[in-house]
């Protein structure tokens, strides 16, 4: 899963915010506006970020030298093209052409659209299409082309609006094949001005509206309501999923894939909490690597298909924590206690101490009393599921919840 980031703009227009640095690094929530826009991607399950620089490249490769790092336990790789000289967003897409794979997520790296990516890459689209784009309404589209969209269809984009009238907007966030190259023939050349009309009038545009959190900074009173409200928007509630017997059956020490069924319901259950906004996690005790059952490698590969599986439902979990101890085991190295074994809540704490998690807005969901006593050690939140289709449940769940405070 490959994420490309256009980071090559000057931010003229944002004067002294952006004063000696690329208009990404502009400083949002006292970190820049592009650390915060990486994490946000990277949790969907992208682990190659490509950054397209240009101005002042040397500074975001001074900033991404060295992978990414998601949380102590993940890290993403991060490559650095930059461009000899200008040649707009298409033309950043033409020079770094033998890096991009045949499909990948392409994304503005001066807006922030808060939106589950996975939705738009896993949108069903009749061939032929090239692009898929995340469309945003506005109030007033006059800073930006509208599209016109049918049935999922755009027919046209980068009509320039009437100013203050609404309009719907690209968010800058694009699913594309890598075809699409053939459409930039001379550079300098804009993937929003030059290409996307082009490929709209052969009928390769493909578009969804979604309702979600955006900004972009690229004038000074954007990239101040930026700097107070992205850092609120970013620290969310999240959904502590235990897994067997709730994301799988529980056959008994499921280590493997060939052991692993879903729940009924399981995957659109993760979709719905991802869609929501929630943070997704997987918490689940693994005594059976103590047991001598299955090794961690086998429980790390189960949890990777599980993420693929999730991604063509275009849903996904953003951290897995597990705990291979059990005091009873037949592993010497594995056979004590420890603080990550539910119902002691060390995997909550540790997921709530490495992401931006708001306590307040979180809850658990698990199938047995360790899971739920987990979680009142910690006083969250906490339902037991008893079987059943777990989407109709977690609708349940979700019944006046929301990740983030409301009003």
């Amino acid at each position: 899963m490959q994420c490309v980031i256009f980071v090559g703009g000057p931010g003229t227009r944002l004067g002294r915010f952006a004063e000696n640095r690329p208009k990404p690094l502009a400083p949002v929530g006292g970190k820049p506006f592009l650390e915060m826009l990486v994490r946000q991607l990277a949790r969907h399950g992208f682990d190659e970020i490509v950054l397209l620089a240009g101005y002042l490249g040397s500074k975001i490769q001074d900033l991404f030298s060295e992978d990414f790092e998601l949380d102590p336990y993940t890290r993403v790789r991060t490559t650095v093209l930059v461009e000899p000289e200008p040649a707009g967003t298409a033309g950043a897409l033409k020079f770094a052409q033998e890096a991009l794979d045949e499909v990948f997520l392409l994304v503005n790296g001066d807006r922030f659209f808060d939106i589950n990516v996975l939705d738009l890459i896993a949108m069903p689209a009749r061939e032929p299409w090239l692009v898929k784009i995340a469309l945003r309404e506005v109030p007033d589209s006059g800073r930006y082309g509208v599209a016109e969209l049918q049935d999922e269809h755009v027919r046209a984009f980068g009509a320039a609006p009437e100013p203050g009238q609404p309009g719907v907007i690209s968010g800058g966030v694009y699913w594309a094949k890598k075809e699409l190259l053939d459409f930039i023939s001379v550079t300098p050349a804009s993937l929003e001005r030059d290409v996307l009309p082009r490929l709209a009038r052969r009928g390769l545009l493909r578009g969804r509206v979604y309702d979600a959190f955006f900004i972009d900074i690229g004038i000074p009173e954007d990239l101040r309501r930026a700097d107070a409200l992205v850092p609120s928007q970013e620290r969310r509630g999240a959904a502590f999923l235990d897994r067997d017997g709730v994301l799988n059956v529980d056959n008994g020490y499921v280590g493997r894939i060939s052991e692993f069924e879903w729940v009924n319901g399981a995957r659109e259950a993760v979709k719905r909490l991802n869609d929501a906004g929630f943070l997704v996690f997987v918490v689940t005790n693994q005594a059976g690597v103590a047991h001598g059952f299955y090794e961690i490698e086998d429980v790390e590969a189960l949890h990777r298909w599980m993420q693929v599986e999730l991604r063509d439902a275009g849903a996904h979990i953003d951290a897995f924590r597990y705990c291979p101890y059990h005091e009873g085991g037949a592993r010497s190295d594995y056979a004590k206690a420890h603080p990550w074994r539910k119902p002691e809540p060390g995997m909550l704490l540790d997921l709530i101490q490495h992401w931006p998690v708001r306590e307040e807005q979180s809850f658990l969901v698990g199938d047995k009393r360790s899971d739920i006593e987990a979680a009142e050690r910690i006083n969250m939140p906490a339902y037991r599921f008893e079987g059943g289709n777990l989407d109709i449940a977690t609708a349940d769940y979700l019944r006046d919840r929301s990740p983030w405070p409301q009003g």
